[in-house]
């Protein structure tokens, strides 16, 4: 038992090690993924601006 309850153990606080680390980073990754996200759709954004200069996707 004291092994299954060790394995478990250690799981957890490196799940927490995981997460604290993703929140640091999630809001350059999210910044990351609208640049990118942005250069992809660039031709359809410059569409939309034709008709409404100045519209910029929201970042979230």
């Amino acid at each position: 038992m004291h092994i299954a309850y060790s394995a478990i153990q250690k799981q957890d606080e490196q799940d927490q090690q995981n997460a604290a680390i993703y929140s640091g980073n999630e809001q350059v990754i999210r910044y990351q993924a609208y640049i990118e996200t942005c250069a992809k759709y660039s031709k359809e954004i410059a569409a939309i601006q034709q008709y409404m200069p100045g519209w910029t996707p929201a970042f979230r």
